[in-house]
């Protein structure tokens, strides 16, 4: 089992990692949780899918067992930013606006995480592993694009999973309703420990 970071200058060196880890996100977002999204050829994509984000999969002999997308709150294009903040902006119907307590941030030092899935035939003894590889090479490809805090729309079980293995996370809004699951936007700090 292997974890990668993904972006438009370095994807081409991963053969069809980038489109099983599209294949990945549909199979988890329209298929199991039947959520209304854009797919073509059996990939799910949207408009933050663009150069600026970065994706990470962790992944098996080809076979994407977990993934997420980074995003810079500082993104543009066209009249989208990131999807949290276009959310509390009214940009998109799907999520309330009132998902954050303060207004969203726009920083060099804060990206997004979006699209969290781990497949569902990852197998039970597997996937906490695979969750804690996720999170840790999430906090390390933040950290390499200068992040020192990541803000994400997650289910509200994740954000104490995540603090049970070590990572700092805080309440960045309040606990919504989203298609049926406990939502909740969170904070998280990714600084680089001096030592």
């Amino acid at each position: 089992m292997q974890c990668t970071t993904l972006s438009f200058m370095n994807m081409h060196a991963h053969g069809a990692l980038f489109t099983n880890v599209l294949r990945a996100r549909r199979e988890s977002f329209i298929v199991q949780r039947k959520w209304d999204l854009p797919e073509v050829d059996g990939m799910e994509f949207d408009q933050y899918d663009t150069p600026q984000s970065r994706w990470i999969a962790v992944h098996d002999n080809g076979v994407v067992l977990a993934g997420i997308r980074l995003t810079p709150t500082t993104a543009r294009c066209g009249l989208y930013s990131y999807m949290i903040r276009d959310a509390q902006l009214g940009l998109l119907d799907t999520i309330p606006q009132d998902l954050l307590y303060e207004p969203a941030p726009v920083s060099p030092q804060v990206w997004e995480t979006s699209r969290v899935f781990i497949a569902r035939d990852v197998p039970s003894h597997l996937r906490s592993r695979v969750q804690r590889d996720l999170m840790g090479e999430m906090v390390s490809a933040a950290q390499q694009q200068g992040a020192t805090r990541l803000i994400g729309l997650c289910p509200y079980v994740w954000s104490r999973w995540m603090q049970r293995i070590g990572l700092k996370t805080s309440a960045a809004g309040p606990v919504l309703d989203i298609g049926g699951v406990a939502n909740q936007c969170v904070a998280m700090d990714c600084a680089p420990i001096l030592h």
